[in-house]
C-alpha cells in the first residue's frame, strides 16, 4: 500500500501564508540538516530520502503556478507536473539554492567532485563548453561627416576557416574520424554521485565525440587555416566613437563543422578639424572682429552638410554662443538631427594705423559708460572696495 505524501507546507516547517523568501529560508535550512554529505553511511540513505522529500516540497511552493495548484486541489492538482508522475531529480530546477549549503556557487560544488567546468544535475544539463568558434574584434575607422548617413565600408581581416585540403574535417584526405572509445562518441563521461548525475569533457576526444588517427598534412589534424576575408559592414548614422556593431556568424570558423564565433566591429571616429562632438551636438568656435561683433553682421558657416549664413546680431559678446537647429548629426536611436553650437570669438587687432587710431580716439571721446556696462560695474565694485 502506497505511504501518502506529506503535505508540503508541514514537510517544510512553514505556514501556507509564507512568503518566497520564508520558504527559501526554510527549505536552505532543512537541505542544510539532511544534506546526504553530511551524514555516516548507516542513515545516508534515509538522509537522501528526506532530502529529496523536502527538495520536491521546495520545488512546488517555490513556483508561484505549482504553488497556485496545489494550494487549490492538493497533491491532485501536481498530476502532470513532474515528468514520470511522481517527482523525480529531473524536475528539480534549483540546484543553485542547494549550492549554498557548501558555502560556494553552483560551479565550486561541481568542482568538488573533480569534473571541470561541464556539469549535469539531475538530467538538465547545463554547459560551460562552447564548441563554436572563436569570436574576433577589429576596427573601422571613419570620419565625422560619414556618420551622417548609413555608410557601408569595406573590411579586411585575417580569420582561420576550414582547411581546403580536409574540408574541415582534420583527417588525412581518404579517411574520417573515428568515434571516441572512451565516450562512445558523447563528448562527455558521466558519473554518478548519490542522486546527482553529472558529465564531464571527455579528455581523449576534448568533447567532440570522435578522434583522428591520421591528421590532414596540411592542417595538421586542426581542419583550420588562416585566411584573409574581405566584406563590406554598413556603419550606421550617429555612431558614437567606440561602439561595437556585432557580425554574427563572421568570427572564426568553429572545429570540425562547428557553429563560428561573431566578429565585432569597434567603430573610430577620426577626430575633425573644426568641430567637436556631444551626442548628436556639434560645437564649433567662429571669429569675428570687433566691428563686425559691434554692428552685427552675416556670415557663412561651414557644417557637415555644407555652408549657411547665419546672422550675427549687433553688441554679440566673445564666447556667446549660437545655434544652428538641426544641422547637428542623426541620433543613434532615431533620424531627427541634433544642433551645431557656434561660440564667437571677437578678435583685437594686434596693431592700427595712425588713421585708425585716431578714429578710435574719437570713438572712445564719444562714448558714454552705458554701451560698456560689465567695465561700468567693475570699476564702481573695486571703487566701493577700496573705501572699505
Amino acid at each position: 500500500m502506497p505511504v501518502a505524501k506529506r503535505d508540503y507546507y508541514e514537510v517544510l516547517g512553514v505556514e501556507k501564508t509564507a512568503s518566497e523568501e520564508e520558504i527559501k529560508k526554510a527549505f536552505r535550512r532543512l537541505a542544510m540538516k539532511h544534506h546526504p554529505d553530511r551524514h555516516h553511511e548507516t542513515n545516508k540513505k534515509e538522509a537522501e530520502e528526506k532530502f529529496k522529500e523536502i527538495s520536491e516540497a521546495y520545488e512546488v511552493l517555490s513556483d508561484p503556478k505549482k504553488r497556485a495548484a496545489y494550494d487549490q486541489y492538493g497533491h491532485a492538482g501536481m498530476e502532470g507536473a513532474f515528468r514520470h508522475g511522481n517527482f523525480s531529480w529531473e524536475d528539480f530546477t534549483h540546484f543553485e539554492d542547494i549550492s549554498d549549503i557548501l558555502g560556494g556557487g553552483l560551479e565550486e560544488l561541481f568542482a568538488t567532485f573533480g569534473l571541470g567546468d561541464v556539469f549535469r544535475s539531475g538530467g538538465r544539463g547545463r554547459s560551460h563548453r562552447r564548441f563554436t568558434g572563436a569570436d574576433l574584434e577589429t576596427s573601422v575607422d571613419i570620419e565625422l561627416a560619414d556618420l551622417l548617413n548609413e555608410k557601408e565600408v569595406p573590411l579586411s581581416f585575417r580569420r582561420r576557416e576550414p582547411c581546403g585540403v580536409c574540408h574541415g574535417q582534420g583527417t588525412k584526405p581518404g579517411t574520417k574520424p573515428e568515434t571516441c572509445s572512451s565516450c562512445g562518441g558523447q563528448g562527455q563521461v558521466r558519473v554518478s554521485q548519490g542522486f546527482f548525475v553529472m558529465a564531464s569533457t571527455c579528455a581523449r576526444c576534448s568533447g567532440t565525440g570522435t578522434v583522428i588517427k591520421e591528421k590532414c598534412p596540411s592542417c595538421r589534424g586542426d581542419g583550420l587555416t588562416e585566411k584573409q576575408r574581405d566584406l563590406k559592414v554598413k556603419i550606421p548614422a550617429g555612431i558614437e566613437d567606440g561602439m561595437r556593431l556585432k557580425l554574427a556568424g563572421e568570427g572564426e570558423r568553429g572545429p570540425r563543422g562547428a557553429e563560428p564565433g561573431d566578429l565585432y566591429v569597434r567603430v573610430r571616429v577620426r577626430p575633425h578639424p573644426f568641430f567637436q562632438r556631444d551626442g548628436s551636438h556639434l560645437y564649433c568656435e567662429v571669429p569675428v572682429n570687433m566691428v563686425q561683433a559691434s554692428l552685427g553682421c552675416e556670415l557663412e558657416i561651414p557644417t557637415l552638410s555644407g555652408t549657411v549664413r547665419m546672422k550675427v546680431p549687433p553688441g554679440t559678446q566673445p564666447g556667446e554662443v549660437l545655434r544652428l537647429r538641426g544641422m547637428g548629426l542623426p541620433s543613434l536611436r532615431g533620424s531627427q538631427r541634433g544642433d551645431q553650437f557656434v561660440r564667437i570669438k571677437v578678435e583685437i587687432p594686434s596693431r592700427v594705423s595712425m588713421a585708425q587710431r585716431k578714429m578710435l580716439e574719437e570713438f572712445e571721446r564719444l562714448s558714454d559708460n552705458g554701451i560698456f556696462p560689465a567695465v561700468q560695474r567693475f570699476w564702481e565694485q573695486a571703487r566701493r572696495w577700496l573705501k572699505k
